[in-house]
């Protein structure tokens, strides 16, 4: 075997299609374009939605409502999510840390205090909100609610 020996595998390199050149080559006329149309035509490209000319759908439905960019969205944790909490690390200081310790928020999230459940336990909340029940139940028990 030598250098100038080696050929590829057999059926391994295909002749490339050689189109427009010339009726000769089963290939001209038309260059395996078809007939006419925007398809044949050199330049064309098809814009994105669009449907043969007919309404596109973007916009045959119609636009509905907006999306507010100052929204602020917020995990909510209602009372007794805390109260266990707080039986189960058996802590008197409930923030942040611990929500996301205990799994029920990422890093990322804001978390609200509802007022939904009960609270038995004494105990200062840390959260970035609180609703009006939420702080009136802490304070009931003698515990404070801090806003962060």
């Amino acid at each position: 075997m030598n250098l100038n020996s080696l050929r590829p595998a057999k059926g391994a390199v295909k002749t490339r299609k050689r189109i427009g050149r010339g009726a000769g080559s089963g290939l001209g006329g038309t260059s395996t374009r078809g007939h006419k149309g925007a398809k044949s035509r050199s330049g064309y490209s098809k814009k994105i939605g669009f449907e043969g000319g007919q309404m596109p759908l973007q916009r045959r439905v119609p636009k509905f409502g907006f999306k507010n960019i100052n929204r602020v969205e917020y995990k909510a944790i209602n009372l007794d999510v805390v109260q266990k909490l707080a039986e189960a690390k058996n802590l008197s200081k409930v923030g942040l840390k611990d929500f996301i310790e205990a799994g029920f928020i990422s890093s990322n999230q804001l978390v609200k205090v509802l007022g939904n459940g009960s609270l038995t336990a004494k105990l200062e909340v840390e959260a970035n909100a609180f609703s009006k029940s939420a702080v009136a139940a802490i304070e009931a028990v003698g515990g404070n609610a801090v806003k962060l």
